[in-house]
């Protein structure tokens, strides 16, 4: 593998990071897939050192699947697609951290979906996981909607799933509304105890929160009022991020991320209408990320 180029993809997101390592020959296409890892949460915004270590757990993992010394990481071009990475301060801190990588790439974990979700080409997506966020690419330009992070934001994702269903549990000990099977059990979760709930959501993240999704998820299949309540008011918020996103001119619309699945069934018709389904994932959007700035490297020698 002397005359090889190698390409590592970082998928980093709120609950987990996932990693691809790749290898072609210089300037020849497509890449070959050597292994493949995941670990821990990676959003540079919450926890740098944290994000970093996942990465390159990651990264050690597809190495060993490969059957591969770290000394490749030497040789690798890196993008890092990482939650978090819209925040101009958390950014400028990423790039200004050393890494182990020939070159890096750190962008978004949505620019990469994109692109992976439509091979480059013009379109949209809505990531609906531990967080939310609307990203286009129209033109040659980037637009984005939503996505700035719990409490304020992310809108329709697990995260805001969890935390809406632990107010409404205190809602329902208050007696300001009905106890349903969905509420009940989330309470039994805190021992039923409201002040252990406060004192909770006191160092809770997003991952904290997004872990009652998949619960939230599965009371609403089976009609539980609170659970398709939540499932409703969720879908209305990614209908309102694909309305704007459609204002710009986006052709195309993709869901991706844990909760698309469960959430597409509530959406409106009008956002149905836009959707396809994405040609790939945020891993192999970042693998191309990657693949483009090897190239541009080559070019400029």
């Amino acid at each position: 593998m002397a005359d090889s180029e190698f390409l590592l993809g970082i998928d980093g997101g709120g609950t987990q990071c996932r990693a691809r390592l790749a290898v072609r020959e210089y300037g020849e296409q497509p890449e070959a897939v050597l292994g493949e890892g995941i670990a821990g949460p990676a959003n540079i915004r919450l926890g740098l050192l944290e994000s970093f270590a996942a990465v390159l757990e990651a990264a050690g993992q597809c190495l060993t699947q490969a059957g591969l010394s770290p000394d490749i990481l030497g040789r690798t071009t890196a993008c890092l697609a990482l939650a978090g990475a819209t925040e101009p301060t958390a950014l400028a801190a990423a790039r200004r951290r050393p890494l182990p990588f020939r070159r890096t790439i750190i962008t978004t974990d949505a620019h990469a979906a994109c692109v992976g979700a439509h091979g480059g080409r013009d379109g949209g997506i809505i990531v609906i996981g531990t967080g939310s966020i609307g990203w286009a690419m129209i033109g040659g330009r980037q637009y984005r909607a939503g996505g700035w992070g719990l409490p304020v934001s992310d809108e329709g994702s697990g995260a805001w799933l969890g935390c809406e269903a632990v107010r409404r549990v205190l809602w329902a000990y208050d007696g300001r509304i009905e106890w349903t099977g969905l509420l009940t059990r989330l309470f039994a979760e805190f021992d039923r105890d409201p002040h252990e709930i406060v004192r909770w959501t006191g160092q809770a993240r997003p991952g904290d929160y997004g872990r009652f999704a998949p619960l939230i998820v599965e009371y609403a299949a089976r009609g539980d009022p609170a659970g398709v309540d939540l499932m409703r008011l969720a879908a209305g918020h990614i209908d309102v991020l694909a309305a704007r996103l459609l204002a710009r001119g986006m052709p195309r619309l993709a869901l991706v991320g844990g909760l698309a699945g469960a959430i597409a069934p509530f959406l409106s018709d009008e956002t149905r209408a836009l959707v396809v389904l994405p040609e790939g994932d945020a891993l192999s959007g970042a693998l191309r990320l990657a693949a483009e700035e090897a190239g541009s490297m080559v070019a400029a020698q």
